[in-house]
């Protein structure tokens, strides 16, 4: 659903996001070159038209846009990248920005794919909460943070079977080393974790006096993301998990957190008609 308008900028900045991943492809194959920087610019682009596209999507539902599926997959491709932006020069993490082009490339394609995902839902203006806003907002904003988490974990994968391997030349040659992604990881999860707890405890401190309100298919859709990246967490720490183990656990969860967005949003009481604000993706 959704005005004309937000549709076509949405989907102008997802067609950034892949035309960067495609053009860093083409270098990569032709010019044995990784283009960091204009696939960054050009990520960048993207990012900047995607937002101007969610913020008429806000404007129409009156809220922070997560009401539907599609709404929810394209504000965690808007956190991935937003977070990207920020992290990737940072840390020069060579093919850091493919990756991520990559990501926000394959989520966007599936959301215009299967239009069905962008379902009208009921308004309920004058009834949105800023606690609850806030709570849903974090709690999708970690799910970016978490495919960043997943990112930095292929790289890890890639680089472990190139130096068994003996593969140096190609994609290979621009691989972060292990220490960087392993660095990276741990600052990913860690952030992504407490995100998503601040997320939890505002929602807590509201649901705790409306219990009417709370959704047990989103609690515990939400509540079972949070304990499994919590107990990711302590073993990295405990230094229980870690190098290729802890890399395709990180990368298996995230897809299991992107998993769990559509049976809580099915578990929605839809009007066709309009749109609604205060539904978040998991509590």
């Amino acid at each position: 659903m959704g005005s004309s308008a937000d549709i076509l900028w949405i989907g102008l900045g997802n067609l950034l996001y892949t035309l960067g991943f495609v053009t860093a492809i083409l270098y990569l194959i032709r010019a044995k070159h990784h283009p960091r920087w204009l696939l960054y610019m050009i990520i960048a682009g993207g990012y900047a038209i995607h937002s101007y596209g969610l913020y008429l999507r806000g404007m129409e539902v009156r809220g922070c846009p997560i009401g539907n599926t599609f709404e929810i997959v394209q504000f965690v491709i808007w956190s991935l990248t937003f977070c990207f932006l920020v992290l990737g020069p940072a840390f020069r993490l060579s093919l850091f920005g493919f990756f991520t082009a990559g990501l926000a490339a394959i989520l966007s394609v599936l959301a215009f794919i299967f239009r069905g995902w962008d379902t009208p839902y009921p308004l309920d203006v004058g009834k949105v909460s800023p606690a609850i806003e806030f709570h849903a907002s974090l709690a999708v904003f970690s799910y970016g943070i978490f495919g960043l988490l997943a990112i930095s974990c292929v790289l890890y994968i890639l680089q472990n079977y190139s130096l068994k391997h003996h593969r140096w030349k190609g994609m290979y040659e621009f691989l972060p080393s292990l220490v960087e992604s392993e660095t990276m990881t741990l600052r990913m999860l860690a952030a992504g974790s407490g995100v998503l707890t601040v997320s939890l405890l505002v929602g807590y401190s509201y649901f705790v006096q409306n219990t009417a309100e709370i959704n047990a298919a989103k609690l515990a859709a939400t509540v079972a993301v949070w304990l499994a990246y919590l107990v990711v967490l302590f073993l990295r720490l405990t230094n229980r998990l870690y190098g290729k183990k802890l890399a395709w656990t990180s990368i298996v969860l995230f897809f299991f957190a992107l998993l769990s967005i559509w049976p809580v949003d099915a578990s929605r009481q839809t009007k066709p008609t309009a749109h609604t604000s205060i539904e978040m993706p998991h509590e």
